[in-house]
């Protein structure tokens, strides 16, 4: 299963734009690919993330695995301190 990122290309939240560009870099650096959803550019992608976290006020980042959701970045965080960021992404380890 591929990873997906709801984000937004256009945030005047200055602690969205850090929570995106936090998460990106650590994928980036540990190589794990994954598929940016830019939702600034449907509001059908804004329903649609909110509606498959189960939470109607859901703001970007939010991670998936395939269809699994994963969690919001202070989940993502949390599993980078804790060093469970596999088990947070719901991957197998290689």
């Amino acid at each position: 299963m591929a990873l997906s990122i709801y984000y937004t290309s256009v945030s005047g939240s200055r602690e969205v734009k850090h929570q995106q560009t936090e998460l990106l870099q650590y994928l980036d650096s540990m190589k794990i690919k994954y598929k940016l959803i830019d939702i600034s550019l449907s509001a059908s992608f804004k329903e649609e993330m909110r509606q498959k976290t189960g939470n109607p006020t859901a703001m970007p980042p939010q991670i998936f695995n395939g269809e699994i959701y994963c969690g919001d970045y202070p989940l993502f965080f949390q599993a980078v301190e804790d060093g469970k960021v596999d088990a947070f992404l719901k991957r197998k380890h290689s």
